[in-house]
């Protein structure tokens, strides 16, 4: 979509229509804007792409959030934006349907990252520091989802992952919608970017490790697109296969961009690189992001259309533990004892307690770090102190620990009694956590309703023997 847009060379009037010419901010750039101000240019687009071959559209809403809009002092249209949106795409798809009547189309409703990120500090001198928080994601994507799924819709596609926390924070939105039963659900893509040949996110987590983070959603597919090119997102596509029992979607750049900032691989070429994909069963869907326009797909298709789609292999997480931090962690019967760090704890570790009440994080920090580096493969973090205030120390410290990625490699335990704090922890960490605990001590209700939000948040959950009239004495109790 942002290829076509680009070559289409519409000026800063064309981006504002008559709706928006005495708007205060340039909109020139805004390219979520243009299924309001030139549809028609925007419906074109879609239907060649469908016309090529393609399966799937995505919706012109990769910056359809109210953070994002910020930049053009657009907050207001967000709703109506998507909504447009996948109504332009879903005439695209019904019109083309009636030229092609044995092949079903599809809108993905187009989720992107925001220009900000929920794990890592945009100042180098205050690490701690978010410029956005996770609640405030969610609003963003609730009201982005509401106008995706309100204009039609058939899949809910979160991509362009460079963060899994924001990734997790737009999940955690289109649940809760979903749980609401205002809306019918709808199957979910979840695609991240692997942003260079290490194979980690930005946010630092391996593919593994995002999968993990990401699983308790059950996207239908899950996979990569962006950053790379197919060549080198290979290796990376082949171990998440491996690794997921997901289907797989793969949509990589047109190669990588040249000195000016554009795609120089043509058709025949990423053709042939991801038919190899195809070929050896690593995907189930493919297509192409920057750079790929209607005659690369067409390639695509006429490269992959006689292969099998991959065949999805079992849940690896039905008979093992799977957690992550920003490495994936497997603990099944054969492992030996889980080493859980527990001198994070200001109720089990007097010096960490100083250190906490006195505001010495670095000092904290430096105790998780010789815990991991001593064999720790899990770190119990725990605020419970009467002189502090829980939800910021929790805050404050999974904030710093994401910024060092010798002690976030492994996964956390966010250790409270006070359900608030757990939460406030839970909004911190990008992968799949421990929740230590719950119990039915406050009854059945309450402790479904803390269940439901941990399985929400992406976390493993300890449950503790009680109930309202007590700690069990024996397995049968």
């Amino acid at each position: 979509m942002g290829t076509q847009i680009q070559d289409l060379r519409l000026s800063e009037e064309d981006f504002r229509g008559e709706r928006f010419k005495d708007h205060k901010k340039d909109l020139k750039g805004n390219n979520d804007l243009l299924v309001l101000t030139q549809p028609k240019c925007i419906y074109e687009i879609h239907r060649n792409y469908l016309l090529a071959g393609a399966d799937f559209v995505e919706t012109n809403t990769f910056s359809g959030t109210t953070i994002a809009q910020a930049d053009y002092a657009a907050e207001a249209i967000v709703y109506e934006l998507n909504k447009v949106a996948a109504e332009i795409a879903r005439d695209a798809c019904r019109d083309v349907l009636k030229e092609t009547p044995d092949r079903p189309r599809f809108v993905c409703g187009a989720i992107g990252p925001t220009n900000r990120t929920c794990s890592i500090s945009p100042s180098v001198d205050n690490p701690s520091f978010r410029n956005v928080t996770f609640d405030e994601l969610v609003e963003a994507y609730t009201e982005q989802v509401r106008g995706l799924l309100d204009g039609g819709s058939d899949v809910l596609l979160v991509e362009t992952i460079f963060d899994t926390l924001n990734a997790k924070a737009a999940l955690f939105a289109i649940d809760t919608l979903f749980d609401e039963g205002i809306y019918e659900r709808v199957p979910l893509f979840v695609s991240g970017t692997i942003v260079d040949q290490s194979g980690r996110t930005l946010s630092g987590q391996t593919g593994e490790a995002f999968i993990t983070s990401v699983a308790h959603t059950e996207p239908l597919a899950i996979g990569l697109n962006c950053a790379l090119g197919a060549d080198q997102m290979r290796p990376f596509i082949q171990s998440m296969s491996n690794f997921t029992s997901s289907k797989v979607i793969c949509y990589p750049n047109a190669g990588l961009p040249n000195t000016f900032g554009e795609y120089d691989e043509s058709p025949e070429t990423m053709a042939a690189n991801v038919s190899g994909f195809a070929r050896e069963g690593l995907v189930n869907i493919l297509g192409g992001c920057c750079g790929t326009t209607p005659a690369h797909i067409k390639a695509i298709y006429e490269a992959c259309k006689d292969f099998e789609p991959r065949v999805p292999g079992p849940d690896v997480r039905s008979k093992k533990l799977v957690l992550s931090g920003l490495e994936p962690l497997i603990y099944d019967d054969s492992s030996n004892f889980l080493n859980i760090g527990e001198r994070c704890n200001v109720a089990g570790s007097r010096k960490f307690a100083r250190h906490i009440i006195n505001d010495q994080y670095e000092e904290a920090l430096a105790i998780a770090r010789e815990q991991v580096e001593n064999g720790g493969q899990v770190i119990d973090i725990n605020m419970d102190e009467g002189m502090l205030d829980g939800v910021a120390a929790m805050t404050k410290f999974l904030n710093l620990i994401s910024t060092e990625p010798d002690v976030a490699k492994v996964p956390i335990m966010v250790d409270s009694s006070n359900f608030a704090v757990v939460e406030a922890g839970l909004k911190c960490v990008q992968g799949k956590c421990i929740v230590n605990s719950i119990s039915l001590k406050e009854g059945e209700e309450d402790f479904l309703k803390k269940a439901r939000l941990i399985k929400r948040y992406g976390a493993a959950m300890v449950v503790m023997a009680f109930d309202e009239e007590g700690q069990a004495v024996d397995r049968h109790e």
